[in-house]
């Protein structure tokens, strides 16, 4: 094949999330060419496949979402599945790792062509089958059929082929047909471009059974509704030329069933700390590390569900757990960028919060926005802000470098330092004012706090590196606070600290210092240049407490639980001298967190962190 007589192939690749009640579901179209060889030249055309002696021009997609009809999902009697659409019981926890449905085509039995949800429903109704008449010859003997216990495999999931879609039995069948527009193609029917009923034709005819299909939207974005829990939807993707207005290629799938709204988690009650008497204003805080869709993947968490990793239906189940719990102040980490302007920051300004957002300081992973960083918000008609910064920490290790060791940054020993400690973290904080100021016996009561909310370097190979970050940071709110005056000024630094409680980040946090036998501050050479300072100049002068040991008696037995690690990693830590901890919630027991799922995130806990929750009292005169 020479240059003049090039081809292409063009494809069309449609892929669609699990469907959820209330959690918006936007399909993933794609329409890509590829140049042919002489070996390439026979590729069969289709409507999302053809060959063209042009590579695919500037493009558009228009959408049409489809409403199916009422069908069973499981043959058999005793599964719960056939009542229930709860996320729960569609997991594949619940399924028992099967991701396939099942359908008998043993023709001798009474369950012929009936289908299962699971291989664990098959078997189970199998038991109950009975043998049906074997079909007889023209001279009436039986001709005896082949019996199979064996149930046919059949693909479900999000990646749908179009062997499951309406009309792509046909759809190879008139390769030169393309609809004018997708208004044209009727669900029930329809007429072809020279007037003609073709069935062969319509993309929606080929299946009579499936005439009860309707068209919902003709938005990209579709948002599942209450009529639909039960039923499949669905959607068809056409490209059409930008510049000529031709439909180039048009493809269509369906969904799995739509599944309810995840229902609510249980209430996690309050443990009260010893009641003492006196102080001022009461908040409740929470600090949460709720996942960046970047880090949400099937490879890292392979016992999820791919539709329960999507971050619209995560979104759902994170801000209803956060808002159902009645916090004045949220430390949030691991919020993406886009999302926090897309969705966090619009349903927390409608639940009553204000906020601030600040990103980590590398590049965006692809598209813009794909990075993650901290946000904090606060109830406006209980805090007003005062003040609001940012921390980060490559500019804290740029003045390392550059003042405080008087190296050039571009030399061999200032870059091999910058390095090691630039890896992009943050950290916010906020000085928040109670919008009703406290009295007691005619005497105004402090009113202010300050919030620091951080997520420190998560490799667990680098102590040193996490060690040196919450040194500066408490550096940082050390100068912070005693700029504005004598008065101590309360202090709470929550977040997710990557730090169990046997690190050194722990102990400088708790005790104001590190040990100098800690093997976190003796990593030795192979770890890189050191980058602490001497091990009597690792302190600091805050006086602090751990809201949960202090509430609880002990730190709690995990805060991060996946599959790879469970263990605590999040804090809330606040000055013992002008904050006292009146409250924290346990963390949910394991055989509650493993009842919908072998480890976080689940169909019921939406992150692979648990959110910590406490009530704290700002007190005056130095007395906890």
């Amino acid at each position: 094949m020479n240059s003049k007589d090039a081809m292409y192939s063009w494809h069309l690749s449609l892929r669609v999330d699990r469907p959820v009640e209330g959690c918006s579901i936007r399909p993933h179209a794609y329409m890509y060419g590829k140049k042919l060889d002489d070996r390439d030249s026979s590729t069969n055309n289709s409507t999302h496949n053809k060959v063209c002696r042009e590579p695919p021009p500037n493009h558009e997609f228009s959408y049409r979402w489809f409403r199916g009809p009422t069908i069973e999902p499981c043959a058999y009697e005793g599964c719960p599945r056939r009542t229930s659409f709860s996320p729960h019981d569609w997991s594949k926890h619940a399924l028992g790792g099967s991701g396939c449905s099942l359908q008998c085509v043993s023709a001798q039995s009474s369950l012929y062509k009936a289908t299962f949800c699971n291989s664990d429903c098959f078997v189970k109704a199998w038991k109950t089958q009975y043998t049906i008449q074997n079909s007889s010859d023209t001279n009436g003997n039986n001709i005896p059929q082949a019996r199979s216990s064996t149930p046919l495999r059949k693909r479900t999931g999000s990646y749908c082929d179009d062997d499951r879609s309406v009309g792509s039995s046909n759809s190879g069948n008139d390769v030169n047909y393309i609809p004018a527009t997708p208004g044209e193609i009727s669900v029930n029917g329809g007429n072809s471009n020279n007037g003609n009923n073709t069935t062969m034709n319509n993309p929606y005819s080929a299946q009579s059974s499936e005439d009860e299909w309707i068209e919902i939207s003709r938005d990209q974005l579709y948002i599942p509704h209450t009529e639909d829990i039960g039923r499949k939807l669905k959607v068809e993707a056409a490209a059409y030329s930008v510049d000529s207005g031709e439909l180039l290629m048009h493809r269509v799938v369906k969904t799995d069933l739509v599944l309810s709204r995840t229902p609510e988690p249980e209430k996690r009650n309050l443990v009260t700390a010893k009641p003492a008497g006196g102080g001022g204003a009461r908040f409740r805080i929470v600090t949460y590390n709720i996942l960046a869709e970047i880090y949400a993947t099937q490879q890292q968490y392979p016992y999820a569900d791919l539709w329960a990793l999507s971050w619209d239906f995560r979104f759902q189940n994170i801000i209803r757990e956060i808002v159902d719990v009645g916090p004045d102040i949220v430390c949030l980490q691991e919020v993406q960028a886009d999302h926090y302007e897309s969705h966090l920051y619009n349903a927390m300004h409608e639940a009553g919060f204000e906020g601030v957002y600040k990103q980590k300081t590398r590049q965006a992973m692809g598209m813009t926005g794909k990075v993650d960083g901290c946000a904090l918000f606060w109830r406006r008609t209980k805090f007003h802000l005062v003040e609001s910064y940012s921390i980060e920490f490559n500019e804290l290790a740029q003045r390392q470098v550059t003042q405080g060791m008087g190296l050039n940054p571009r030399s061999e020993e200032g870059a091999s330092i910058l390095n090691k400690l630039s890896k992009d973290n943050v950290a916010q904080l906020v000085v928040l004012e109670t919008a009703q100021p406290s009295m007691t016996r005619g005497n105004r009561e402090p009113n202010q706090v300050c919030i620091a909310n951080t997520h420190l370097y998560s490799n667990k190979d680098c102590p040193d590196v996490k060690l040196w970050q919450t040194l500066h940071l408490l550096q940082e709110l050390e100068t912070f606070i005693m700029a504005r005056g004598p008065a101590n000024l309360p202090l709470m630094i929550c977040g997710d600290f990557n730090s169990t409680p046997d690190s050194a980040v722990y102990d400088l946090l708790s005790r104001q210092l590190v040990h100098p036998g800690h093997p976190d501050v003796n990593t030795g050479d192979e770890n890189g240049p050191s980058v602490l300072p001497d091990i009597m100049s690792i302190t600091h002068s805050h006086m602090l407490g751990s809201v949960y040991n202090t509430v609880l008696g002990e730190e709690p037995k995990f805060t991060n639980y996946t599959m790879q690690f469970k263990g605590v990693l999040d804090y809330m830590w606040y000055s013992t001298r002008n904050l006292r901890p009146l409250s924290a919630a346990p963390i949910p027991d394991e055989s509650v967190l493993t009842r919908h799922g072998d480890a976080l995130p689940s169909t019921q806990y939406s992150s692979d962190h648990l959110m910590q929750i406490s009530d704290m009292q700002i007190v005056s005169g130095g007395s906890r």
